[in-house]
């Protein structure tokens, strides 16, 4: 990886359309944040746990046109990380006519609700015009700072290139985004549901750094647990296909690592509406069971797609009967073993 910015790309000559879909990720929590990077984890920050699933997927489309043109869902977003990329390889300042084509973004989840679309959309966006313009695939590091990504979490970046379950280290202050530490394939039957309550989004940008600027640090010895259950329970059993073992692990991981935003969240989920529908899926015999990133999405982790197709209708009548809860959506979603997907 080099710290140079890159050449600006030539005229494009035979590309004329180029497709881009990436899967979406779910945040199983840190291992450490503080005001100080100190001694704690090896004086790494943040670090964690996630997993790549293929819903809902961001997709977008390049085609020819006489200036940069964005359509779509979050296409002012788009138009943002465009405008980063240029920047990055060395576009000259008129980036609308340097950059001669038309995203259109065909499919997008909302920003903030815990599923790394932020990202997903960024790394789509550097990865067509990338191939838009001819350059040679930027590996997954350097896609992330061309557009200004991976600054806490480097889950989905790792995750846009290769899917599957990412353990990433945590980043060193003179690292540009945290290594990755593992990744592993998830067997294709498992089934991710996910419990999206219509609420505020979760936090981002300033209201985010402001929440752990609040937050006190994370205690070596906690840190600790969550490597233990990442290392000696979670990461073994997906290595045996094991379910039942990875899903009360899972459920361990996220419960403890979202204690530590228990001064802004009031515990460990995201206030006592999910905190209640964690309980209610637990208590319906569902043990894999957490929120990703801030929330408010939730996931349920089932076998496969008959128990899952049956676990959302019997969650969806608990909600109404036992919870009250009608403005929830749920949706279905499989493991994304492969990563992102290009073409044109």
């Amino acid at each position: 990886m080099t710290d140079q910015p890159l050449s600006a790309p030539t005229n494009v000559v035979a590309v004329r359309r180029v497709e881009v879909t990436a899967p979406c990720r779910l945040h199983f929590g840190l291992l450490t944040f503080g005001r100080s990077v100190g001694r704690q984890f090896g004086g790494r920050q943040f670090g964690g746990a996630g997993v790549m699933v293929d819903g809902p997927a961001v997709r977008l489309v390049v085609t020819a046109a006489d200036r940069l043109e964005t359509a779509g869902p979050l296409a002012d977003r788009a138009r943002e990380f465009a405008c980063r990329w240029a920047s990055y390889v060395g576009l000259p300042s008129d980036v609308a006519e340097a950059l001669a084509c038309r995203i259109d973004v065909q499919s997008a989840a909302a920003e903030h609700a815990g599923l790394g679309v932020g990202t997903q959309l960024g790394l789509c966006v550097a990865t067509a015009l990338t191939a838009w313009f001819g350059r040679p695939p930027l590996p997954p590091a350097e896609l992330a700072r061309s557009v200004g990504r991976g600054r806490r979490s480097a889950i989905g970046t790792y995750g846009f290139a290769t899917g599957g379950l990412i353990v990433e280290r945590g980043r060193l202050p003179d690292e540009p985004i945290s290594p990755l530490e593992c990744r592993l394939p998830l067997p294709d039957a498992w089934r991710f549901v996910l419990i999206q309550p219509r609420v505020d989004a979760g936090l981002s940008g300033v209201a985010e750094q402001t929440a752990f600027d609040q937050l006190p640090p994370v205690p070596e010895h906690v840190t600790a647990e969550l490597l233990d259950e990442l290392h000696l329970r979670m990461l073994p059993a997906v290595r045996a296909a094991d379910f039942a073992r990875f899903s009360e692990s899972v459920y361990r991981y996220g419960r403890r690592a979202g204690m530590c935003f228990a001064a802004v969240q009031g515990g460990p989920y995201n206030g006592p509406r999910l905190s209640g529908i964690v309980d209610l899926i637990r208590n319906l015999g569902v043990a894999g069971v957490g929120q990703s990133s801030w929330g408010p999405t939730l996931f349920a982790l089932l076998p496969d797609e008959r128990q899952a197709r049956e676990f959302i209708v019997r969650l969806t009548a608990a909600l109404t009967v036992r919870l009250g809860e009608r403005e929830v959506e749920l949706s279905l979603a499989r493991p994304n073993n492969a990563g992102a997907s290009i073409s044109g």
